[in-house]
């Protein structure tokens, strides 16, 4: 075991991820939901845990990061004790996992703020993170590009079963609707308990999607294979998921517009992260990016409170640096 830190304290910055679809909601061989997903570098969070007697946190989340470094420090048998700084946080409940970046985050300074190893991948399914999907849990360990096996029936994270990089030229561009969130806690419990049950045929073919679409696409750069298959999988699973999103595909018909608009214009992909808002659209380099966001800004989106990013993938985790 390594000793305390003997700097003045930790640094963590952690990705977002990208929920890019549940692969089997049917669950007869016995997993259940499979996801893919992407880290990207925007938004991103970014805290300090300084030495300190007694716990105390200041910045955005700071009532959450105290919530979850009691949680956290608890587990892990350390103490509950720290100045918590948050420098940049991500926006909540809007397809980012924000949660579980914070969660993993403080965990893992804490681990090292007093010298005591932390596995994240265990500690995610105590903290309750990976109830559904492992996606945010690789994201944090590893980034990249990721497809996860499911729930089993042990409870435990959902495994990691393909990583891949991200090509490097390639641009998400992120649509944010500040005005709404994404279905969460008890209410997302709800929505999936009262969806009827996914077809094991369409299971099936979203996992083929997955196979010989997505997975030789990004092995080969193939833009098009890629984005054809991100397409179809989040419009037939928008489609499932409608009537817990109000009847449409896209949580915020704003988002929606725009994704329409960027199909339309011939973006190779486009959908939604988990239960959104937050909206995406893959493009084959910045300077594509750069001018669908301008084309968007120029036809009025920005006017119903629309906000733009540009996303890189990620293809490393959080990173953790002693401050002095």
């Amino acid at each position: 075991m390594a000793g305390p830190n003997t700097g003045s304290g930790v640094r963590i910055k952690a990705p977002a991820r990208l929920h890019l679809g549940l692969i089997d909601m049917n669950g007869d061989l016995g997993r259940r939901f499979g996801s893919i997903g992407l880290a990207v570098d925007k938004p991103f969070l970014d805290i300090e845990i300084r030495h300190a007697d007694t716990l105390s946190a200041d910045g955005p989340e700071a009532d959450r990061a105290l919530r979850y470094a009691r949680e956290a420090a608890d587990l892990i048998g350390v103490p509950a004790a720290g100045r918590i700084v948050i420098r940049e946080t991500m926006p909540a409940h809007a397809g980012f996992g924000s949660g579980t970046q914070l969660a993993l985050s403080l965990a893992a300074g804490l681990g090292r703020l007093n010298g005591v190893a932390v596995d994240v991948a265990r500690l995610g399914a105590f903290l309750e993170r990976g109830a559904r999907s492992g996606i945010g849990v690789a994201s944090f360990l590893s980034g990249g590009f990721v497809v996860d096996g499911g729930r089993g029936p042990n409870g435990a994270v959902p495994p990691v079963i393909a990583r891949m990089s991200f090509p490097e030229a390639w641009r998400m561009v992120l649509i944010l609707d500040p005005t709404m969130e994404g279905v969460h806690g008890p209410k997302e419990s709800a929505a999936f308990q009262a969806l009827p049950l996914f077809p094991a045929a369409e299971a099936a073919h979203l996992c083929r999607l997955v196979m010989m679409r997505l997975l030789p696409g990004l092995a080969e750069a193939d833009i098009a294979a890629v984005g054809a298959g991100l397409t179809e999988i989040q419009a037939r699973l928008g489609d499932h998921f409608a009537p817990a999103q109000g009847g449409l595909r896209f949580t915020s018909p704003a988002v929606g517009r725009v994704l329409d608009e960027a199909a339309r214009a011939g973006a190779p992909g486009v959908g939604q992260s988990s239960w959104g808002p937050t909206g995406f659209v893959l493009v084959e380099s910045e300077q594509a990016a750069s001018k669908l966001i301008d084309n968007l800004v120029r036809n009025g989106h920005t006017k119903v409170g629309l906000q733009f990013l540009i996303a890189r993938g990620r293809n490393h985790g959080a990173t953790i640096e002693t401050i002095f």
